[in-house]
């Protein structure tokens, strides 16, 4: 028998090789190709709220950017933590994806034992802010912050001011305005700015929580008493800032986007170079402008040392104004 050895170890080492490379093939991450399917944007709030409407608009440019559709689904309820829970609770794939609501975010597990903590986020970027504000019909008696404020403490407890739901920004800046002013107003929380916004309409709420976003393309029918940036903001010149009606009150709506925790570090890159680029398109700041929703991006780990500032400075507030009797 005449083998010739080299010959053999060739096809041996071709073989070997070949069947290397098919179980490496075999054992690649299912998250090489992502996204290969849709990706699920949560939303924890009523559709037609602030934070429903961004989500949207971000899906859409999302959605360009990754190669796949992305789908924005309302999970309502609990001041938004149905929505966190959910994003928490489901696999860290990044085929799931929520849109976060700042303080709500971080103020929830202060009032109550929630569904969800900090720990079981992987915090991609925000995305923007939308500044607080207090609106009335436009035929109120309210002309002016002044207004209410005079009438609030006359009628402590009887002026019926409705939020967007326990400890969200809405009622927080509610909380924030009482104790800068001396004033009690009787909380009614909703689901979202939407029912909200219909509330305050038909006249169920006498003053409506909510961001300048929301209700700034609506003042033909409701008058914004104040709003909580620093001054007047640039998308809406003609609105009063709190600050400059005596009442040091800034604050604001931040949104972004967490995933669950754990998802592949290729995933988390993703999705942070895609929000990058997104927030630096200029039809997508245009979009923003137009809601009157003022950008304001951080990412990664600069996000969420934001964030523990903002929880460890609620943890204070909660010592000597608790919001929430639960």
């Amino acid at each position: 028998m005449n083998i010739r050895l080299p010959s053999l170890f060739a096809r041996t080492r071709r073989t070997l090789t070949l069947a290397i490379g098919a179980l490496a093939i075999g054992a690649a991450p299912a998250w090489a190709a992502w996204p290969e399917k849709p990706i699920e944007l949560v939303v924890g709030f009523a559709a037609g709220g602030g934070t429903d409407i961004t989500a949207r608009t971000l899906a859409l440019f999302l959605g360009k950017h990754l190669g796949t559709s992305v789908v924005v689904t309302n999970k309502v309820g609990a001041s938004g933590e149905i929505g966190l829970a959910y994003v928490a609770k489901a696999a860290p794939d990044g085929y799931v994806i929520g849109m976060t609501n700042m303080p709500g975010l971080v103020t929830l597990p202060i009032e109550r034992k929630t569904q969800f903590k900090a720990s079981d986020f992987s915090y991609i970027a925000n995305l923007v802010r939308d500044p607080s504000a207090f609106s009335v019909l436009a035929n109120s008696k309210y002309k002016t912050l002044n207004d209410l404020v005079t009438d609030a403490k006359a009628h402590p407890g009887e002026i019926s001011y409705g939020s967007t739901g326990v400890g969200t920004d809405d009622h927080l800046a509610m909380v924030l305005f009482e104790r800068l002013t001396g004033t009690r107003l009787n909380h009614v929380p909703y689901n979202g700015a939407g029912p909200l916004r219909t509330a305050v309409l038909g006249g169920h709420v006498v003053v409506g929580g909510m961001n300048l976003g929301e209700v700034a393309p609506f003042q033909e029918k409701v008058r914004v008493l104040a709003q909580a940036s620093n001054g007047r903001s640039a998308l809406a010149k003609d609105v009063p800032s709190f600050v400059e009606q005596s009442v040091g009150l800034v604050f604001n709506s931040e949104r972004g986007i967490v995933a669950p925790a754990g998802i592949p570090a290729d995933v988390q890159r993703r999705l942070t170079e895609a929000l990058r680029a997104i927030a630096a398109d200029p039809e997508f700041k245009k979009q923003m402008a137009s809601q009157f929703t003022e950008m304001d991006y951080v990412e990664g780990t600069a996000w969420k040392a934001r964030l523990d500032k903002a929880t460890a400075d609620f943890v204070n507030l909660w010592k000597t104004t608790p919001w929430s009797d639960k």
